[in-house]
């Protein structure tokens, strides 16, 4: 169904004209200052700052009107100074971080009569249970397209917590659009290695995780050529990427990278990285996968890449500020964080800027075997698993470090790391999930630490896993009778006992 957007164009909506992106034409002057008036706030700002930034702005530059060169311009509509000044920090570069529900209201307000884009796109990044249901609502009252989709999208996924809130708050057409949507489901990956498909590896699969059932179900088999053994896995634009690895103990790496589909159900070929790499860093950000450090020929490596997924090429980027591999990394709020470790007892975090493709230094924690082995966001902050007491694998303790305040707090207590369930974590809305052999664990995340939320069936293979949040189509998940069976007979009851169920249990 169609979202409510064109049926609420939002009050004052033609009272703002609205032009074209195209590029300013050549010659056209955009020196100086211009005085823009705000009900009764005046603001002096270059003419190319609004030009680059306001689609407004742009359109009225190269119109020829008579607004488009005078010194002062009053900008009626209904606009607030407050969301103005919101749209000038972002269009220079500023992340402010909008806790009040009158300055987000002012911030969307501004972003849909002004067309600023990065504003936009800044609302969609500070997306939290908090105020999700506020820009959802406001985003389909303004028409800001992305901001709705992304808002609706957030809600689906803690839709367990929000639905009483969002039936209270929002329109009919807005929750029926929302229950359109499938929530990103958990999916895990085991160890595998390429092999003949005559052996009907049953290493090969790949599952989601039935919530409502809570257990574990056939998704798709990996390539037959791929390897998950030391490769990057990620997931970007609502594909599953899996990039490199190795096979066998000399390590021979597969110099290529398997994309899957879930809406086809299909996997194809991509290049591998132009150096070729393993345990390295696979993240995804804005239509482009970057592989970070990694081995080659048993050398750490500080060099990295970047894969466009449109062009379908690799190029490099700047080198790590030291060689790296196996590290831990995530995207927070559209950024790129990597820790990088200096043995013993520190932990540097580098952000990479692609816009400046530049590294860097985020902040240090210093703790005795600091290592951080694995890293998550929620909201604003980087949560960072590492060894607990008398370096104990098995119970781990977790460092927050919040982007916005560039403060550290510990979560008090110890969490249970049996087989490095929690080196398996990845967030969806206010909820953790954690997985291994024996149990998969959903927390619910608070600042005042995880919190155990319920205990479903763990994952029905042995060895190392790879997990990830990938939204499925509601309708064309790969049933089981449809498949050619992959697993071993002598693999039956295994996985049965651990709730990999035959054919007619798939949905």
């Amino acid at each position: 169904m169609e979202p409510l957007l064109t049926s609420c164009p939002g009050p004052g909506a033609d009272t703002v004209p609205h032009f074209g992106a195209t590029e300013l034409g050549e010659g056209e002057d955009l020196a100086g200052a211009l005085r823009v008036r705000v009900e009764n706030s005046i603001f002096t700002v270059d003419r190319s700052l609004l030009a680059g930034s306001c689609g407004y702005f742009k359109g009225l530059f190269r119109s020829g009107m008579r607004d488009s060169c005078v010194d002062e311009i009053y900008l009626q509509g209904g606009l607030h100074p407050g969301g103005f000044l919101i749209a000038l920090s972002v269009a220079r570069g500023e992340r402010p971080p909008l806790t009040d529900a009158d300055r987000l209201l002012e911030a969307v307000e501004c972003a849909a009569f002004l067309q600023v884009e990065a504003l936009e796109s800044h609302l969609a990044n500070i997306l939290d249970s908090d105020n999700c249901l506020l820009l959802c609502h406001a985003a389909a009252t303004y028409g800001l397209h992305k901001l709705f989709n992304s808002a609706a999208t957030f809600i689906r996924d803690a839709y367990r917590d929000l639905k009483g809130a969002a039936e209270e708050s929002l329109h009919p057409d807005i929750l029926s659009y929302i229950e359109s949507i499938t929530p990103a489901s958990f999916i895990a990956l085991g160890t595998h290695t390429p092999s003949m498909e005559i052996l009907q590896d049953s290493y090969r699969t790949v599952c989601h995780l039935d919530e409502e059932e809570g257990v574990w179900r056939f998704l798709t088999d990996l390539p037959v050529d791929s390897s998950t053994s030391m490769a990057g896995v990620a997931v970007l634009d609502g594909r599953l990427y899996v990039i490199g690895g190795v096979v066998g103990v000399s390590k021979v790496i597969v110099d290529r990278g398997f994309c899957y589909d879930p809406l086809t159900n299909s996997w194809t070929d991509i290049p591998g990285p132009t150096q070729s790499r393993y345990d390295f860093t696979l993240l995804g950000l804005e239509g482009k996968l970057y592989a970070v450090g990694g081995e080659h020929a048993r050398k750490i490596m500080s060099s990295a890449e970047a894969f466009d997924a449109a062009t379908g090429t690799w190029s490099f980027i700047k080198h790590t500020p030291r060689p790296v591999a196996g590290a831990a990394g995530v995207v927070c709020r559209h950024r790129i964080f990597v820790c990088f470790w200096k043995p013993p007892d520190i932990t540097d975090i580098y952000e990479y800027v692609p816009a400046e493709d530049e590294w860097a230094l985020v902040t240090t924690m210093v703790h005795h075997q600091s290592y951080g082995h694995c890293m998550v966001a929620h909201r604003d902050n980087l949560y960072v698993m590492r060894n607990g007491p008398s370096d104990d694998f098995l119970r781990c303790l977790i460092d927050c470090y919040n982007i916005t305040t560039g403060q550290w707090s510990t979560l008090p207590g110890h969490y249970v790391n049996s087989k490095g369930a929690l080196f398996s974590a990845v967030v969806r809305g206010d909820s953790a999930f954690t997985v291994n052999r024996a149990v998969t664990i959903e927390f619910a995340v608070g600042p005042k630490g995880w919190k155990n939320r319920r205990e479903m069936t763990g994952f029905p293979k042995s060895g190392s896993l790879w997990t990830c949040l990938l939204r499925l189509p509601r309708k064309g998940l790969v049933k089981e009778a449809e498949r050619s069976d992959n697993t071993e007979e002598n693999n039956e009851d295994e996985v049965e006992e651990n709730g990999l169920k035959n054919g007619e249990d798939h949905k």
